[in-house]
């Protein structure tokens, strides 16, 4: 068996407008100046003290952690109707069902959302029993911190050999390089396709429809560094 993990924001879920908006009323509610768009997207796949570490490294501890309140609040009053503002990216579902059907692979989340954000993705899209350990910033370090990587293959008792991480950001490709495991990272989320190769991706891909080869030649007795240069020279 082999395991393969999933990170949420800007892999599977496209919320970038969710975010941004509670970001935005986050701020404003205490009378400071939001972040950029950009800034406010360049921290997800953080957890938030660390998200607002980055963003207000001059405030108070304080005032970081009313921030973080507020902007899980202002994001939960979303909750309401999160396809306004979340939504999964194309083909995500039909490719996660497809990887799931298969006898050979194990599915897993890795995330910087809360347990009850995954929940709440999970009863949206009729995934129970699809991922078989899950792993969040409730209980684990922000990444890129290994241990969410690790707690699931003890979970699952799979070894680095056998399980791959696939992530749209550069903590999630520094976590798998921590872990030792492979790292796929995706350009359709939040960090451009040179911040994932300088963090050290060993592949990367743009469209969801090519991860489930790219995932047979990772785990088909090729090396991950193999298998970069494979996707490198397809593309050239």
């Amino acid at each position: 068996m082999k395991l393969v993990i999933f990170d949420c924001d800007g892999t599977i879920v496209d919320s970038q407008a969710g975010i941004v908006l509670s970001m935005n009323h986050a701020f404003k509610s205490l009378h400071m100046t939001p972040p950029s768009r950009a800034a406010t997207l360049s921290v997800v796949g953080l957890s938030l003290p660390e998200a607002f570490s980055v963003l207000a490294p001059e405030a108070e501890y304080e005032t970081r952690r009313e921030l973080s309140d507020r902007y899980k609040n202002a994001f939960r009053e979303l909750d309401h109707d999160p396809s306004e503002t979340e939504g999964l990216f194309p083909s995500c579902k039909d490719i996660i069902a497809g990887l799931a059907a298969r006898d050979d692979l194990i599915l897993g989340i890795a995330t910087g959302k809360s347990r009850r954000g995954v929940d709440r993705l999970i009863e949206a899209q009729g995934w129970h029993g699809v991922f078989a350990t899950i792993q969040t910033a409730d209980e684990h370090p922000s990444k890129p911190h290994p241990s969410m990587i690790h707690q699931a293959m003890r979970e699952t008792g799979i070894d680095a050999a056998k399980t791959v991480m696939v992530g749209d950001t550069t903590y999630d490709v520094l976590m798998a390089r921590a872990a030792s495991v492979g790292a796929v990272g995706v350009t359709w989320g939040y960090h451009h396709r040179d911040e994932l190769q300088d963090a050290g991706a060993h592949v990367i891909i743009d469209e969801y429809e090519t991860l489930p080869a790219t995932l047979d030649q990772m785990f088909n007795g090729q090396s991950f560094a193999a298998v970069a240069e494979a996707a490198e020279d397809a593309t050239s």
